[in-house]
C-alpha cells in the first residue's frame, strides 16, 4: 500500500482519499490519475460511503503535474496522459456524495485542479496557491479556475504564475474556510461526519440541484430544486428530518433556530 500513489480507506461513512507520492510532493502522474478515477468511480457506486474527504500525505497537497514522467515521451503520449488527468478531475466532480479537499502547503497547478473538482476546499493555514502552466510551456486550468474566482482574477494568476497565500484564497471563493495546519485532518472528520449524518438522498440531491442550478437561469434552476423536492417527497425520509427538527436535534437545530456546538457553531 506505500507503493500505492492513492490510499482509500473509510470509516463509517465517511470516505477517505488520500494522495500518496510524498517524496515527489504528491505530483500527479498517470498511475495516480488512473488511481482517482478507480477510486472515485467505487466511492460513487458505494451505498455506504456518505461523505468523501480528499486529503494528502507529505509536506504538499499536490506539486503540480509530474513533468518527469513526460521526459522521452512523444506529443501522443502526453496528450493522453493529459486526457487522463482530464478524467480523474471529472470523476471527482461527478461523485454524487459530497467531497471535501482538505489541502495544506503548497498546491500548484493539477494539485488546484483536483481541489477545485471538490465541492468545496478546507485550507491549512500553511496553503499556497499557483498556476504556472504557461510558464511551463503549457496551458491548464483554464476552464475550473475562471469559475471559481472570475475570469479576470484568474487570467492574472496564470499570466504571472505568483503564489496566492490562503487568505487571499478564501477572499476569492477558492477556499471555503482555514484551520490551523494541525487541525486540518480533525477540522475536516467533523465537517464529514455532519454532512454524513444528514439524509442521503437529500444531501446527494442537494449537490446535484447545485450543480445542475449553476449552468442555467434561475428559472430553470427552481424547477430543478422542485423536481429534487418531489423525489425526496416521493421517498418519505424528510418526515425523520421535521420530527428532529420540532424536537431540538439533528444538525438544523430546534425550531428557534439555534445550532448546537456539534455543528460547528462558534468554530
Amino acid at each position: 500500500m506505500d507503493d500505492d500513489p492513492v490510499l482509500v480507506s473509510r470509516s463509517g461513512g465517511v470516505a477517505h482519499v488520500v494522495l500518496n507520492r510524498p517524496a515527489a510532493r504528491n505530483a500527479l502522474n498517470l498511475a495516480m490519475c488512473h488511481r482517482l478515477s478507480e477510486a472515485f468511480a467505487r466511492l460513487d457506486a458505494d451505498g455506504d460511503v456518505r461523505a468523501v474527504l480528499l486529503r494528502a500525505n507529505g509536506p504538499a497537497f499536490c506539486a503540480g503535474a509530474d513533468l518527469k514522467e513526460r521526459r522521452g515521451r512523444d506529443e501522443p503520449w502526453v496528450r493522453s496522459r493529459r486526457l487522463a488527468s482530464f478524467r480523474a478531475y471529472e470523476s471527482i466532480e461527478r461523485c454524487a456524495k459530497p467531497v471535501v479537499a482538505l489541502v495544506h502547503g503548497p498546491v500548484v497547478g493539477s494539485g488546484g485542479e483536483i481541489a477545485m473538482s471538490c465541492d468545496f476546499v478546507v485550507a491549512a493555514g500553511d496553503a499556497t496557491f499557483r498556476f504556472p502552466e504557461p510558464h511551463w510551456g503549457t496551458v491548464g486550468a483554464t476552464q475550473r479556475l475562471q469559475r471559481v474566482i472570475g475570469k479576470r482574477r484568474a487570467k492574472e494568476l496564470l499570466f504571472t504564475a505568483r503564489t496566492m497565500a490562503v487568505e487571499e484564497a478564501v477572499a476569492v471563493g477558492l477556499v471555503a474556510r482555514t484551520v490551523p495546519a494541525g487541525e486540518l485532518l480533525a477540522a475536516g472528520e467533523r465537517l464529514a461526519e455532519t454532512i454524513a449524518g444528514a439524509p442521503a438522498l437529500a444531501m446527494s440531491l442537494t449537490k446535484q440541484a447545485v450543480d445542475l442550478g449553476s449552468q442555467t437561469d434561475l428559472t430553470s434552476g427552481i424547477g430543478i430544486e422542485m423536481a429534487a423536492i418531489e423525489r425526496c417527497l416521493a421517498d418519505g425520509g424528510w418526515r425523520g428530518g421535521v420530527d428532529a427538527f420540532a424536537s431540538g436535534g439533528g444538525p438544523g437545530g430546534g425550531p428557534d433556530g439555534r445550532t448546537g456546538p456539534e455543528n460547528g457553531a462558534g468554530r
